[in-house]
């Protein structure tokens, strides 16, 4: 069946970056099938009036842990969490039902801020995959490979084993991609890094992992390696084309030389970045060597939203700052950072990222109605620098309507919520136990 989104200013993130101030979108099925100036053809009896909204590609968030809602809020400010609670915390209450119930409501955030596609790496994956393909959302999904127990696997390293389980079980959705996610350059040995990424070549999926984001990482690996985590990843054979680093704030000029030589990629997290005051990552510097990078919101614990706009903003404030020149990072580049580079990032560059016919109907219509939206004389403008989440209007993915007036179609946010809740009374009275620090 087929749909034309009319009157609309399409912003089209295409080769051109064309903007076509008065234009349509015909949807066939799952496909964008025909875009233009004016109103959209006679014949076709479904019709969306965008009243002069913004229309844009869905956004994609290319590094999240998205069942870590349960965290959100929690010792926001209290350093090293990571070791000090996050990591017990989630062995001694995360389970297979609260993940599931907690990736529900999150990609309920997701799809209501313009995210239509979205990478998570955390345990129970299968779940997490389950609530992905049931809400509609585009997703890549991988079993976190890790040092330790974990609240799936009383075996370290188990995450790898329960990887090619979720492989099996997943590859080859139209929706859904299973990878594999070894943690950390630190949190795994030598052996494991490369066990990992030899899994993800014989499967042929995506390969990735945090790199180059703490300081004690970087100390780790001077004092054991003398070199950087990102020149120890080339070394061992693991750092080429499949490979999708996360946060990568502490690069050398070599570092993003050996990215751009092996074609990997990299998932700018600033968010989480700049409140774990851990540093910018160089992205001017990233994409001037033409090296792929992308827009991730991290954990919702850990940047505490999963939308883009929010990290749209601090993206181009953090650059401009780092580098000491308003003019790097002008508005349409960053917006490019969450569509079609977050796109190339996943290796989907021909089916997401832009508007543009034969590619996947993956839209978000913004309205132009409320008061933080006009005047809007540059739409890129206002996608960074003026808009948020309620500016959302309606949200396809795969050719379904799956947000319409800022609300779910298919389900609703107290219903996702009473369901997480119902789910959390054990993580709630466990977390207790580190109320002096959290």
């Amino acid at each position: 069946m087929k749909t034309v989104i009319e009157h609309a200013q399409v912003v089209c993130m295409d080769p051109e970056k064309r903007v076509l101030q008065d234009g349509y979108v015909v949807l066939d099925g799952n496909r964008i099938a025909e875009v233009g100036e004016g109103s959209g053809p006679k014949d076709i009896p479904e019709r969306v009036d965008a009243q002069g909204g913004i229309l844009m590609p869905g956004m994609v968030n290319v590094h999240s842990h998205i069942s870590m809602v349960p965290f959100r809020s929690m010792g926001d400010d209290c350093p090293d969490r990571l070791r000090r609670f996050l990591f017990p915390l989630e062995l001694e209450a995360m389970t297979p039902e609260l993940v599931y119930a907690a990736a529900r409501y999150a990609v309920c955030e997701l799809l209501l801020a313009g995210v239509t596609s979205v990478l998570d790496m955390y345990y129970f994956e299968d779940q997490v995959a389950k609530a992905c393909e049931e809400m509609g959302i585009r997703a890549w999904v991988g079993e976190t490979v890790i040092n330790m127990e974990t609240c799936d696997s009383r075996q370290p390293y188990g995450g790898l084993a329960l990887c090619e389980e979720l492989i099996r079980k997943w590859k080859g959705h139209h929706r859904i991609h299973p990878i594999v996610a070894p943690h950390a350059t630190n949190t795994n040995s030598p052996e494991m890094l490369k066990a990992a990424f030899d899994l993800a070549e014989r499967y042929d999926v995506g390969y990735t992992l945090h790199v180059s984001e703490m300081d004690y990482e970087m100390e780790l690996f001077r004092k054991e390696y003398d070199q950087t985590p990102v020149q120890f990843l080339h070394d061992l054979g693991v750092l080429d084309k499949r490979t999708i680093a996360a946060h990568c704030i502490h690069l050398t000029e070599e570092d993003i030389d050996l990215f751009a030589a092996a074609g990997a990629k990299v998932a700018h997290c600033v968010g989480s970045n700049t409140k774990g005051g851990k540093g910018v990552c160089p992205v001017h510097d990233l994409r001037r060597k033409g090296v792929d990078v992308g827009v991730g919101t991290d954990g919702p614990s850990s940047g505490n939203t999963l939308d883009l706009f929010t990290q749209f903003k601090m993206i181009s404030c953090a650059q401009k700052t780092r580098y000491h020149s308003r003019g790097l990072f002008p508005s349409d580049e960053t917006v490019e950072l969450g569509t079609m580079g977050g796109a190339r990032v996943l290796g989907a560059e021909q089916e997401i990222g832009s508007i543009e016919p034969g590619k996947k109907a993956d839209l978000v219509l913004l309205e132009n109605r409320s008061v933080n939206m006009f005047p809007a004389y540059n739409p890129y403008s206002v996608i960074v620098y003026s808009a948020g989440p309620r500016n959302v209007d309606s949200v396809w993915v795969d050719g379904v309507r799956l947000v319409q007036g800022g609300c779910l179609l298919h389900t609703d946010i107290r219903t996702e919520r009473e369901r997480l809740a119902a789910h959390m009374g054990e993580f709630v009275k466990r977390a207790q136990r580190y109320a002096d620090i959290i």
